[in-house]
């Protein structure tokens, strides 16, 4: 056993099977995990493992080393507190990881990036109240990249600081735009990953950034996931406090897929819950998922928020939140996400058919 260093060490089991690691990899799970008494604290470890084999998983120690290296960090994404061997499965992802990691480097300045817009409708009168800048990457060889691959990348190697700065103000300058352009005034929703929420200079990047584009900021909506939110509730109160002051409002986006303390979410000022689409896929045969969708909505109308309803798809999805007083929906029933100038022509074909234009 020797130690890399900070809390990373390597165990080397010699004349050891697959078997037989699986089986020390689970003691050492069971031994570090036990809560440890240190003054009056209670504390607990979660650790996580990677195992590669000799000679299949590499014949000299450098390979073997990143390749446990990459079940380790499966296992870290996966919720830690286990232990994984390294696949082959794992080796072509690490690989396209790091190829996608360097390309993006230059994804900005190569133009590569670019945003779309989904419309956001109320229901109340069918009008579009809002969007939703989404991010896009084209690469020119590998074809779109989903945003689900590499969002998570940005996070890991910085590039999602930069890249989210970028969205935020081309999102609020192409806001702006619309507003000269005739438009009605939209709220503009952009999503904020962990990273950019628990960086110290959010808010002055955020004031910053309202200010140079001359958007309204109470017609700037972030949306931050509920896991996020409660990972370190204390400081997600003092962080929301401060945009709010400035009149940023903030949605807790994947509502009801994490766990929430109700009693920081009433501390959190927050003006809207959205639903997630696992939720609304199938309200209209599930009766759990009509329970927690109804659940939802009547918990955000006794705290004074608002909902918003994503991955609304058909009829019979819309008729059921509209029933029970959801205020939003967004999904391809109305629109997929849009360039900008065919939001704005959507926009204005919706106005036209409200009797507005």
């Amino acid at each position: 056993m020797c130690r890399l260093g900070g809390d990373e060490f390597i165990f080397i089991l010699p004349d050891t099977g697959a078997d037989g690691a699986a089986q020390v990899a689970s003691k050492l799970v069971a031994a570090i995990s036990r809560p440890y008494l240190i003054g009056h604290n209670e504390l607990s470890t979660t650790p996580s493992i990677g195992i590669a084999i000799y000679p299949e998983d590499g014949a000299d120690m450098e390979t073997l080393a990143r390749n446990a290296d990459v079940a380790m960090y499966q296992v870290k994404r996966l919720g830690r507190n286990d232990f994984r061997f390294f696949t082959r499965e794992m080796q072509a992802h690490s690989a396209r990881a790091l190829m996608l990691s360097s390309a993006l480097h230059h994804a900005l300045e190569r133009d590569q990036l670019s945003i779309c817009y989904q419309p956001q409708v109320s229901l109340q009168d069918g009008r579009v109240i809002g969007a939703e800048a989404l991010l896009r990457w084209q690469h020119p060889d590998l074809g779109p990249i989903a945003p689900a691959e590499f969002i998570r990348i940005a996070e890991s190697n910085g590039l999602i600081l930069p890249i989210g700065a970028w969205v935020l103000r081309n999102a609020l300058a192409q806001g702006r735009r619309w507003i000269d352009e005739g438009l009605p005034p939209l709220m503009m929703a952009v999503n904020l990953s962990a990273v950019q929420f628990r960086h110290p200079d959010l808010p002055a990047l955020v004031d910053q950034i309202v200010d140079e584009s001359g958007f309204p900021a109470d017609r700037v909506e972030l949306e931050l996931t509920e896991a996020v939110a409660m990972d370190d509730p204390e400081t997600a109160v003092r962080v929301l406090d401060r945009l709010a002051a400035r009149g940023i409002g903030m949605a807790i986006d994947d509502f009801g897929t994490g766990y929430s303390s109700l009693s920081y979410l009433k501390r959190f000022n927050v003006r809207k819950l959205k639903i997630d689409q696992s939720f609304v896929r199938d309200i209209t045969v599930d009766p759990d998922d009509k329970a927690i969708v109804t659940a939802i909505i009547n918990l955000a109308y006794s705290l004074g928020m608002r909902t918003i309803a994503e991955g609304v798809e058909t009829d019979g999805q819309l008729d059921f939140l509209r029933l029970q007083g959801c205020d939003e929906v967004q999904g391809y029933h109305f629109s997929k996400p849009l360039p900008a100038q065919a939001f704005a022509d959507y926009v204005r074909m919706i106005e036209a058919r409200c009797g507005r234009v």
